[in-house]
């Protein structure tokens, strides 16, 4: 189908039309003309410096790639989430419901690039807790990955792309930056699904240590993840402490998108990460 872009400027421009049957109008055009429209979209929305127009476009995006990404998501975890590097297509994956014109490989340069910068620093040293603590330091103190404690509950902290672009998330979302890294480098980092606090676990002969992404990258003991479960009226139990899957950590992922925003009253979003969170859940436990 042939597209003028005269015509879909001018269904941008009538998306402020306050009558419902406009707008009823509007969105089943959009519709016909399906995604081959988003990048002149995404144009008019760089284009424009209203806030609530922006807004608009990028609900009609939305619209427009949801059912797209969820039949790809279906596809990957019909495939299985097993390793790190599917984990990580998984949640660059969930990122094109933020940002329809994302393009992942994009993101997996980025973080090949990280890789490179710190590589030979941790390849020519023998110390596996030495190259740990390289790694940590690389993506704590010299990148600068950081927990957003003030704005803790914005679902930019628990997009993948966006915590890579604003160095900046959710402990659970820190730890997969230094997860995918990891996996780069051959290095034993996994992920702990503690309760209410996500946590890195570094797995080594000697005994695995367990690592506080939200507090750049510091060590903790297991009496101190005792105690802050204790502290948070949670009895701790030694399951709460062991390496989680990619599909138990992926699950959480998407439950904090849901909680997100939920908390900014987007309901018919968590909705649609409802899906995907479904979808997750059944294969893990197909998988146990």
């Amino acid at each position: 189908m042939s597209v003028n872009e005269s015509e879909v400027r001018s269904l941008v421009y009538l998306l402020e039309d306050p009558d419902p049957s406009v707008q009823d109008g509007i969105k089943s055009r959009f519709l016909e003309l399906g995604e081959q429209i988003i990048p002149m979209l995404d144009r008019f929305k760089n284009e424009t410096n209203a806030e609530h127009e922006r807004t608009s476009i990028r609900e009609v995006m939305y619209e427009l790639t949801l059912h797209s990404v969820l039949e790809d998501f279906t596809d990957l975890i019909q495939r299985g989430v097993t390793s790190r590097e599917e984990l990580e297509d998984a949640l660059l994956l969930i990122s094109r419901l933020e940002e329809p014109t994302l393009r992942t490989g994009e993101y997996k340069r980025k973080l090949d690039q990280f890789a490179r910068e710190i590589g030979p620093e941790i390849s020519y040293n023998p110390s596996l807790e030495e190259k740990m603590k390289i790694l940590l330091r690389y993506v704590f103190k010299e990148l600068r990955f950081r927990g957003d404690a003030k704005n803790y509950h914005n679902s930019d902290n628990a997009y993948l792309h966006r915590v890579i672009d604003r160095r900046k998330g959710l402990p659970i979302m820190l730890s997969m930056v230094v997860i995918f890294l990891a996996r780069r480098l051959h290095l034993p980092f996994y992920g702990v699904n503690m309760p209410i606090h996500f946590m890195l676990m570094y797995q080594r002969p000697g005994g695995n240590i367990l690592i506080d992404p939200f507090d750049a990258g510091r060590i903790v003991s297991t009496d101190q993840c005792y105690y802050f479960l204790k502290r948070n009226s949670i009895d701790p139990r030694p399951e709460h402490l062991i390496r989680a899957t990619e599909l138990q950590i992926l699950a959480r992922c998407i439950r904090n998108l849901m909680h997100s925003y939920a908390k900014k009253d987007q309901m018919e979003r968590a909705q649609d990460l409802q899906i995907m969170l479904d979808l997750t859940e059944r294969a893990e436990e197909t998988s146990e």
